[in-house]
């Protein structure tokens, strides 16, 4: 699937004033080895199972984690880190994890000291798998429309498609760039996400650096 570009200077001009910044992201040390490379189904449950007052709010996040991968393994580096992105006021439960042992499809996750860390504004940001139930066609013209609404100008990438699935659930969806975003719009998009299924990594939005490799 090749890549696809789309410039929002028009269609996302609408006068849509931007909500205030309510999210955070908390970050903690993890310890572990490996994880299979459906992960993120089981890592969710876990964590909800730990703190139960994460289950029901669909603003949550937990950011994919940065590893080594393979097409059945994901490899965790020594300094790895686990990321959820959530509102303000869910931060001090979120925090409670901090200590947890976590049992992620037969592999063992330790969960270390925790810390709020502030958004930041970046001009490009990427999300690695936006759910869509469309073709390309239908999922840029759906990118165009959320942009619109939030009132965010941008450049898009459309990315290669991809899909997450552990046999019993599966989210297709496609890869995602949006550059030269304003410091307002780039803390909005991180904020608002794209899509659903953010808290098994989809459509959160993380900066990125080189756009080349995905035209």
């Amino acid at each position: 699937m090749g890549s696809r570009h789309a410039n929002l200077g028009q269609v996302a001009g609408a006068q849509v004033s931007l909500a205030p910044i309510d999210m955070t992201d908390v970050v903690f040390d993890l310890a572990g080895d490996s994880l299979p490379a459906t992960y993120p189904f089981a890592l969710w449950t876990e964590l909800t199972q730990i703190e139960p007052a994460l289950a029901n709010d669909d603003r949550i996040a937990v950011l994919p984690l940065r590893t080594a991968e393979s097409d059945t393994l994901h490899l965790l580096p020594k300094r790895a880190k686990l990321v959820l992105r959530l509102p303000q006021e869910l931060a001090s439960v979120a925090l409670g994890l901090a200590g947890s042992q976590l049992d992620v499809a037969g592999n063992t996750l330790t969960l270390g000291a925790g810390k709020l860390r502030p958004l930041q504004s970046y001009p490009t940001l990427h999300a690695h798998l936006v759910a869509a139930t469309g073709d390309e066609a239908v999922f840029m013209d759906e990118v165009l429309a959320r942009l619109a609404e939030l009132g965010i100008q941008a450049q898009i990438i459309c990315g290669r498609q991809g899909q997450l699935s552990d046999g019993q659930q599966t989210i297709s969806g496609f890869s995602l760039v949006l550059h030269d975003l304003k410091p307002e719009s780039s803390l909005m998009l991180q904020c608002a996400g794209m899509g659903a299924a953010r808290r098994y990594g989809c459509g959160v939005f993380v900066p990125y650096k080189v756009i080349s490799s995905l035209e």
